[in-house]
């Protein structure tokens, strides 16, 4: 049997098994965000220990033929080894990069080690230090994952690893309308209408009484000409009820028609081989 070719965009992340990991990259601004934060946290690093060379020089602890040595292996702490170290140990992590929510990882999703994180730190010496930022900036416009060129050259990216709140469950009717919601028609409610409803029962909690009642007063004086039968409840119970009823048979309909579009297409393939 002939091997069903799979299609894979271009920033789509592999494993070896040719399984597509749902993985997003970090945005371009909240990886300049993070750069900005891990500069400003070693500006503040080589100031410290400027400040602590002079100190040594001053009180003669040190010759001052070692101030030379002194200044360029501070620069080459800062620069090199304490951002190569930092990432190690913390898995591509930074302050930075946790105050954004990102995590540099390999191209193919993996861990990245000490050999990729000494590859970003001895280019970012070019492109972040010595250019301020400039080259990193312009590569990481056009790059597909808004990689920098140290990260180019060492085969990694800035993946997110904040995702967003998942949206709370959906409430059911009120229990008062369970005979109700099996005998009531919704269909005529108007989409527009349907929505601010939905909408006011997200958010009825944070709302003022006052407020609260005087909205569902008025979204109740609206619905009640297309629903029917209309039941002898409150003007918030009615909203929630017709929320509700919509809610569960649109979503019924949408599992019915999904049933039906899966017995008209033919069975998958036993197996199936990336092409790559």
């Amino acid at each position: 049997m002939a091997a069903e070719p799979i299609t894979i965009v271009p920033d789509e992340v592999l494993t070896g098994e040719a399984v597509a990991l749902d993985v997003q990259p970090l945005g371009f601004f909240l990886r300049a965000l993070g750069c900005l934060i891990d500069v400003l946290v070693g500006v503040a690093v080589l100031l410290l220990l400027a400040w602590l060379s002079g100190w040594l020089l001053g009180e003669s602890i040190v010759s001052a033929s070692a101030s030379g040595i002194i200044g360029v292996s501070v620069i080459v702490l800062v620069t090199v080894v304490l951002p190569a170290s930092v990432e190690t140990l913390s898995h591509g992590r930074s302050l930075g990069r946790l105050a954004v929510g990102g995590r540099v990882v390999r191209a193919d999703g993996g861990a990245a080690g000490f050999r990729q994180a000494l590859v970003r730190a001895l280019v970012g010496v070019l492109e972040i230090w010595m250019t301020v930022g400039a080259i990193a900036a312009l590569t990481g416009a056009f790059a597909p994952r808004s990689q920098r060129l140290g990260d180019l050259m060492a085969g990694t990216y800035c993946q997110r690893t904040r995702t967003p709140a998942l949206p709370p469950a959906a409430e059911p009717a009120p229990p008062v309308l369970n005979e109700w919601t099996a005998v009531a028609d919704v269909s005529r409610l108007p989409d527009p209408l349907a929505r601010r409803c939905a909408q006011f029962v997200r958010q009825a909690a944070q709302m003022e009484p006052s407020v609260r009642a005087r909205l569902a007063t008025s979204l109740a004086a609206e619905v009640t000409p297309f629903v029917s039968p209309v039941p002898p409840v409150d003007p918030e119970t009615l909203i929630r009820g017709a929320v509700a009823v919509r809610r569960d048979r649109e979503y019924a309909a949408l599992q019915l028609e999904n049933q039906r579009v899966a017995a008209l297409l033919p069975p998958a393939s036993p197996t199936r081989t990336a092409v790559r």
